[in-house]
């Protein structure tokens, strides 16, 4: 269904890729050309990715944000709290975001093949409508491995496949909301050599909200690991970057992050200098690839980025909520 290939793109051909994307869904994505509109931006003189305007991720909440009539395949729903309203995003072509989570997880890992994939994501497994629970569930599947699969509160039965795992020294992946890692570590202090520990943000308002450093700094020590790993996506996009080793969080090819000043939404900012987020994700062709989210960061030379907080007065939201 979508002609636009994502996969195709590269660092030497990122800007070019971008625009082309831009010009279909300033023409197609009916909320995105109106916001267009009321800009007053001639579309033929955007020929710079730092001209594109970038929609605010609250517009999903709002409207239809989608470029193309096809056929709505997935609704992907933001957590929120009780009394906010959730950002809906009308997915098109599933296959996209598959094929987005397999291709940047291979990327950065490896196969999936080569993990065993444990899932600690009570919060997500208890609503419907979750584009991370979709991503968890389809790798656990594609693992291929009798001993993947998802665990909510059964923290004993997870602390023993650990053990028997590193015992094997099996390649593992245990991913988690922050609150729930926390929990389990209190209870199951590990001594992990062969896992991967990777926490998806947000304390559901279970726990105090925590930083990053201090987040990662309780979960090392509760699992005896030297690094914790993280990843930054979110209901409206169809890609993640990912916080590993490199303790910087790091894009696929295809999704780029740019900062811009929070008095002012059209003026980009330098490298190391904290603003406002805005994502390039190029596997969003059927929705809007060009978003200004309501976090605040800073991207460095080599094109990683941190996620430092979120702007005052916004919505509680799932995934990276580390407020400073």
């Amino acid at each position: 269904m979508q002609a636009f290939d994502f996969l195709a793109t590269t660092s030497e051909n990122f800007e070019e890729q971008a625009l082309t994307v831009f010009q279909h869904q300033a023409l197609h994505c009916k909320v995105y050309q109106d916001f267009i509109n009321l800009l007053n931006i001639n579309v033929d003189s955007v020929n710079t990715i730092h001209k594109i305007p970038f929609l605010p991720i609250q517009f999903f909440k709002s409207h239809a944000v989608v470029s193309n009539t096809h056929p709505v395949e997935e609704t992907f729903l933001s957590s929120g709290t009780t009394g906010t309203i959730q950002s809906k995003h009308l997915v098109t072509d599933v296959a996209a975001y598959e094929k987005s989570y397999l291709s940047a997880f291979n990327h950065f890992y490896g196969s999936v093949t080569d993990y065993t994939i444990l899932a600690l994501l009570p919060s997500y497994l208890e609503r419907n409508g979750s584009s991370l629970i979709y991503m968890v569930d389809d790798l656990i599947k594609k693992s291929n491995n009798s001993n993947s699969g998802f665990y909510l509160h059964n923290h004993q039965e997870l602390y023993n496949k650990l053990q028997e795992l590193e015992a094997k020294k099996t390649k593992t992946l245990l991913i988690g909301v922050s609150f729930a890692l926390l929990d389990f570590i209190e209870n199951f202090p590990c001594n992990l050599q062969h896992t991967v520990v990777m926490e998806t943000g947000g304390m559901k308002g279970k726990r105090k909200e925590m930083i990053r450093e201090e987040l990662h700094a309780e979960l090392k020590k509760g699992f005896g690991v030297a690094n914790i790993h993280s990843e930054y996506g979110m209901t409206e996009l169809l890609s993640q970057a990912y916080y590993n080793d490199s303790q910087k969080f790091n894009c696929p090819p295809w999704m780029k992050i740019l900062i811009r000043d929070t008095e002012d939404a059209l003026t980009l900012f330098p490298s190391q200098k904290t603003g406002g987020i805005n994502v390039i994700d190029l596997a969003n062709y059927n929705s809007c690839s060009f978003i200004a989210t309501q976090d605040l960061g800073k991207i460095y030379n080599n094109g990683t980025f941190d996620v430092l907080g979120r702007f005052d007065n916004s919505d509680i939201r799932g995934c990276n909520l580390l407020v400073e």
